[in-house]
Parts: C-alpha cells; sequence; structure tokens
C-alpha cells in the first residue's frame, strides 16, 4: 500500500515558522476526489488532496495561505494530479480565500469523523 501523504510545505516569516500545508492521495471517505471524478470523467485516484493548510494567525495578512496553496498545486501538477480539498462548512475564511483563488465549490458533504461526529464540508477543485 502507497503512503497517504504525498509532500509538505512550510512557511516561514522573520525566520519562524508560521504556515505549512499538506498534499495527500485521497483516502476512504473523501468525498472531493468522488466529486471531482463524476464532474471531470477520471477516475478519483487522478486528484491529491490538500490538507492541514494552516497559517498562524499573527501571520495572516501576508499572503501566506495563497503562496502554500500555489506550492501544494504545483506540487500535485507536477504529480500529473488534480488539486482538490474540503474544508468545514463553517471555516468560511478559508472557504473565501480558495474562492479567491478561483476554487470551484464541487459540492457539500456530511463527512463521519467519529462515531458520534458528523461534520458538513464544503468539496473544493482548483481551477483546471
Amino acid at each position: 500500500m502507497q503512503p497517504l501523504l504525498l509532500a509538505a510545505w512550510v512557511a516561514e516569516l522573520d525566520g519562524q515558522i508560521v504556515g505549512h500545508v499538506g498534499l495527500s492521495r485521497s483516502g476512504a471517505g473523501d468525498a472531493a476526489p468522488v466529486l471531482w471524478s463524476g464532474r471531470a470523467g477520471v477516475p478519483a485516484t487522478d486528484t491529491a488532496v490538500v490538507s492541514r493548510l494552516f497559517v498562524s494567525p499573527a501571520a495572516r495578512g501576508h499572503g501566506i495561505g495563497a503562496r502554500l496553496m500555489a506550492v501544494a498545486v504545483q506540487g500535485a501538477h507536477e504529480r500529473g494530479l488534480h488539486p482538490v480539498l474540503d474544508v468545514l462548512a463553517s471555516d468560511t475564511s478559508a472557504a473565501a480565500l480558495y474562492r479567491r483563488l478561483g476554487w470551484s465549490l464541487l459540492g457539500t458533504v456530511d463527512q463521519r469523523w467519529s462515531p458520534t461526529q458528523t461534520v458538513t464540508v464544503h468539496c473544493y477543485a482548483a481551477p483546471a
């Protein structure tokens, strides 16, 4: 079995790590790859899931999130994969970033995170 994590990157500002993003193969329960697959007519295995985007609150407003996303998209393309992601429906600032970057909303789904927790997520795909 291949590992899910393909790559990860960090961002620095003034010598301090202030951000992170990961790129993974799709795993069981990932909705965005399935939605993209249906829309694009390609196998879900042709996607890479952008995950764990984080920018320190003190470092926001410097374009770090956009730069991390650009690096992740480039990493997916270098692997011949199309980047997709999901984000909690309640995380409106992250969703706004993805829309500003031209990502398309694929749909909104409920995901079971544990036997007692179900969350609503928005699934996005990078521009083609």
